[in-house]
């Protein structure tokens, strides 16, 4: 059936006046809270891998090289096994986000971020308590299938409970609170390095972010779109009714969530399978695999990741490295909060315009500084102004990403599928980021002893690619209803090629008692 998945025809999209209500709001609060989760994780392992006593007692090697009178500062932490701590947790996370999307469809979006929170918090209690390597990559496994879990539900869950009018905005909740994740990690590093057990601490506390997801997520209903899909449609249009509030178009808008389940059920095929194979869906199965690959290669993920390493090579001391990440870490957080009162006003391309110009900019001055200061062998020592410098333009990148790839490369793979197709989508953008920042984690450390200082151009030209490719490829999607989205790719100069519209038709679905 050509363009089975698409319900809306080729005019303007429907207003169905909802509301900003309390009752979405603390919904959407809940599930964003989701983003802790990762973004913790996301900040706590640089600090804790530069910590004496961590390094101490699971990876000695690296003191020893730190040791060496004379060293290559770009070399400093090349450690396979140090980074294998670090993207442990990515593997298992891509593992668990392959059948996600499976688990999603049969048990719904708030039960999976239920399982999540209750396999990462057993991941934090291991890994705080590590006595040995072996326990440490179990308890960074089980944090990894927890975010696997979560990563695939909680955008979705965003985007599907939303008003239209504030999709972007709240859906980017999911990274503000990723962001204030890392931050909360490299304030938790930088109070907690002084000490000998520090680091026990440090990764102990991931177990807290998953508390407030797990009982938060007790007291949420699932989306009115997953209902439907389970076959209760009484309770999701209760569900629609408690969140659009007073004066919404609740009946048009379930209209719509029930016409787009039924044709998704029309096709008997793997949701996999018909993205992979028919043309109408060729649009969401490129934009399923650059999205997540090029918000990678935006180099923002493995500079928090390292930020307290990076931060050393350019010649700050131990605390004043972390000091330098909880400084990054509030600026990306900044970035983010200001990039929601904007989302919904100048619309996706605009900001991904803005915010990839000035990561360009800022990576190119990375790497010349430390190209003409710390120089290809990586022994000379940098002055300290210019290690000011990095730290102003690490923040600058930080910044330009947080009001760019950042909401934006959440909000995106939201909203952009279909119904039939949205839970595979997400599941393949999130199994492919977490792949790619398995891949980064493990090659960032080798890469910055053998690119050196262009490593950071490296990724500026990544950036331009991606710059360019949003600007030809990605249709606005800012003020489209998730039901209705299957006009922006009619209307595109590329895709309309691809996709046909549908004529608009009325459909009944015999509500559930169950």
């Amino acid at each position: 059936m050509a363009g089975g998945a698409f319900v809306a025809n080729d005019g303007p999209a429907p207003d169905y006046g909802g509301r900003l209500t309390l009752s979405v709001l603390m919904t959407c609060f809940v599930a964003a809270s989701g983003g802790l989760i990762f973004g913790y994780d996301i900040g706590i392992s640089g600090g804790v891998s530069q910590m004496e006593p961590f390094l101490r007692r699971f990876f000695p090697h690296v003191l020893e090289k730190m040791a060496v009178a004379k060293h290559n500062d770009y070399c400093l932490y090349d450690s396979q096994a140090l980074t294998a701590f670090t993207s442990s947790l990515y593997i298992a996370g891509l593992l668990a986000s392959l059948v996600a999307s499976r688990v999603t469809k049969a048990i719904g979006r708030q039960r999976v971020m239920l399982v999540g929170g209750a396999l990462f918090f057993a991941g934090g209690a291991i890994t705080g308590a590590a006595m040995n390597i072996a326990m440490l990559i179990i308890g960074r496994m089980l944090l990894g299938f927890g975010v696997g879990f979560t990563n695939q539900a909680t955008p979705v869950f965003l985007s599907e409970m939303a008003p239209t009018q504030w999709r972007g905005s709240l859906t980017a909740g999911f990274q503000i609170f990723l962001a204030l994740g890392v931050l909360i990690a490299n304030l938790t590093n930088y109070a907690t390095a002084r000490i000998s057990w520090g680091w026990r601490l440090s990764l102990g506390l991931a177990g807290a972010p998953a508390v407030i997801i797990f009982l938060g997520a007790l007291f949420l209903t699932d989306t009115p779109s997953s209902l439907v899909m389970r076959g209760k449609a009484d309770e999701a249009r209760a569900a629609l009714v408690r969140v659009r509030g007073a004066g919404a178009d609740v009946d048009a808008e379930f209209q719509d969530i029930l016409r787009a389940v039924a044709v998704a059920r029309e096709s008997e095929e793997g949701a996999f399978h018909r993205m992979a194979t028919r043309r109408e869906y060729r649009p969401h199965l490129v934009l399923a695999v650059a999205v997540p690959m090029f918000f990678q290669l935006t180099g923002v993920i493995v500079l928090s990741f390292f930020a307290p390493l990076v931060f050393r090579t350019a010649g700050f001391g131990s605390n004043a490295a972390l000091m330098g990440a909880v400084i990054l870490g509030g600026v990306n957080l900044g970035a983010l909060m200001l990039s929601t009162l904007v989302i919904d006003r100048y619309g996706r391309r605009v900001m991904f315009m803005v915010g990839g110009i000035q990561m360009i900019i800022a990576q190119v001055a990375m790497a010349w500084i430390m190209g003409a200061q710390v120089g290809k062998s990586g022994d000379a020592p940098m002055a300290r102004p210019y290690g000011v410098a990095i730290l102003v333009f690490t923040c600058m990148h930080a910044a330009g990403f947080g009001w760019s790839w950042g909401p934006l490369g959440w909000v995106v793979p939201g909203e952009i599928f279909p119904v039939d197709i949205r839970s595979a989508g997400q599941a393949m953008n999130v199994s492919i980021g977490l792949g790619l920042t398995f891949v980064q984690t493990q090659s960032f450390l080798p890469m910055l002893c053998s690119f050196k200082y262009a490593t950071f151009a490296y990724y500026a030209g990544w950036v331009a690619v991606m710059t360019v490719f949003i600007a030809l490829f990605l249709p606005e999607t800012k003020g489209v209803p998730l039901e209705s989205m299957g006009t922006v790719w009619v209307k595109h100069w590329y895709w309309k090629r691809f996709v046909q519209p549908q004529a608009k038709s009325t459909i009944s679905i015999p509500s559930s008692t169950g």
